[in-house]
């Protein structure tokens, strides 16, 4: 029965050739033999090969140009020209030679020539000796860092705190110990360079949200959720974060943080708030911004901040839960591979926390940098860009020459003006072609607690004066 059946296929199969029509036939000939072709050919030739010889590999040599490892750069490039600093850059300051009252250094609360946090690095640099040659996991751990961990998180009200020994690493490296590929980050657009750092190496989706347009951010907060909605199961394992400054230090402006917190809660995300500028500087003891707003400090996941300002130290420390910190004793780089904090600098910082803790000085300092803010309201040709909360404020030019570098060569002529007068204030400098979203140039004017009504209404003549004589 099975062999009739084949032999009818047969039949069938043979009644099919003879009634399929000719072009049929051929066409299948045709590729029935290209297939048997490629079965059996090379598949590929051997090219000739020509040699060259010697005199023309010599010449091909000789006409080579290779790209430059770098762009030219011309030779009176501001970034090539120093200010030399002689002495301590406290309230005096030695430029070029030239003793000027200091208006550009972050030395807030005047604690980088103090007496007592000089005698404090002085027995320690004695005991310890001057760096520590090991990362904290390889005997890079002192029992100064320990203490200074412990005062910090003491005075900033959390459970934990981790210290670094460089304060650019500090968020750089925290935001990716927690955020990976795949996790989204909304960041408001005047983030300073170390957090587009840490941006950078999280690999991270980042949103960029409109500076401190909370109607921008919960436009973007709505339409991830709308995404989340559609997938559920990957915006399970999807971390949301927002990331803001505290005061901005490329705009001396406030976050609102009240309106990020209702933000956070609202769309379930997390919040980091770098506080470098508002640490020290805002709230009654110097907590920052969230004593400013009076907002409860465990709605915040991770504040970090440097210890470069204020405190007038090196380095820098994040703050907050204890299994939130002690994640990045595992996975912060520049916690986990640099050498720790020299002990002589963390027994400075901790000297200077104690001083902080007696008299916090932060009304002092509101109360000089209302009067800055006040005195060079409307002086001629620029602008000044800050709330009187910031410290560090910028006179931007008015009307823009259309040409960043001929704005820079003329903020540059106020700042040489004020120089021969004994006033120190600098230009703020950025990495122009790595900046997300480039700054306009800027003079940076900053305000300590030393300076006198004297020394503030002398520099805001000075600058009065050149900004008169210099802008046409």
């Amino acid at each position: 029965n099975m062999a009739s059946g084949q032999q009818w296929v047969l039949v069938e199969m043979v009644q099919a050739f003879y009634e399929a029509p000719a072009y049929h036939l051929i066409l299948e000939g045709i590729l029935i033999l290209w297939i048997i072709r490629l079965l059996f050919s090379k598949t590929y030739k051997l090219p000739e090969t020509y040699r060259l010889t010697e005199k023309e590999k010599e010449d091909l040599i000789e006409e080579w140009q290779p790209e430059p490892l770098v762009p030219p750069v011309s030779k009176d490039h501001p970034s090539l020209n120093y200010d030399v600093v002689t002495g301590p850059p406290s309230h005096n300051i030695i430029i070029n030679g030239k003793e000027c009252i200091n208006f550009a250094s972050f030395n807030f609360l005047g604690l980088l020539d103090n007496e007592r946090v000089k005698q404090k690095a002085l027995t320690s640099l004695k005991k310890y000796g001057v760096g520590t040659c090991g990362p904290r996991g390889f005997y890079g751990t002192f029992d100064v860092h320990l203490e200074l961990e412990s005062r910090l998180a003491k005075f900033m009200k959390t459970e934990e705190a981790i210290i670094y020994s460089y304060g650019f690493a500090t968020v750089a490296s925290a935001i990716p110990a927690y955020s990976k590929r795949g996790d989204i980050i909304f960041v408001d657009e005047a983030a300073c360079f170390s957090i587009q750092k840490g941006l950078q190496a999280s690999r991270s989706f980042i949103k960029y949200f409109k500076h401190n347009d909370m109607e921008d951010l919960e436009r973007l907060l709505k339409e991830q959720e709308l995404e989340d909605q559609k997938n559920p199961r990957k915006a399970r394992v999807t971390r949301k974060f927002i990331v803001a400054e505290g005061l901005y230090i490329n705009t001396a402006d406030i976050c609102p943080l009240p309106e990020l917190v209702e933000l956070k809660y609202k769309y379930k995300v997390r919040i980091f708030l770098e506080e470098s500028m508002s640490f020290g500087v805002l709230g009654e003891h110097g907590r920052g911004v969230t004593e400013h707003f009076g907002v409860n400090i465990d709605d915040i996941d991770l504040i970090s901040a440097n210890m470069e300002n204020a405190v007038a130290s090196i380095g820098g420390f994040c703050c907050g839960r204890s299994f939130v910190i002690d994640h990045q004793r595992l996975s912060g780089q520049g916690y986990c591979f640099s050498a720790s904090l020299p002990p002589m600098l963390a027994a400075a910082a901790i000297e200077a926390l104690s001083i902080m803790e007696e008299d916090p000085g932060t009304g002092f300092l509101l109360g000089k940098v209302q009067h800055v803010h006040k005195a060079l309201q409307g002086t001629p040709g620029v602008k000044l860009v800050g709330v009187p909360l910031a410290p560090a404020l910028h006179l931007q030019l008015e009307k823009s020459s259309g040409s960043r570098d001929s704005d820079m060569q003329l903020l540059r002529s106020i700042v040489d003006y004020c120089l021969e007068r004994n006033v120190a204030v600098t230009l703020a400098r950025y990495l122009e072609k790595e900046e997300r979203f480039l700054p306009p140039p800027s003079i940076r004017v900053v305000v300590t607690v030393e300076q006198t009504d004297e020394d503030i209404q002398k520099a805001v003549t000075c600058i009065r004066d050149a900004a008169s004589a210099l802008i046409k």
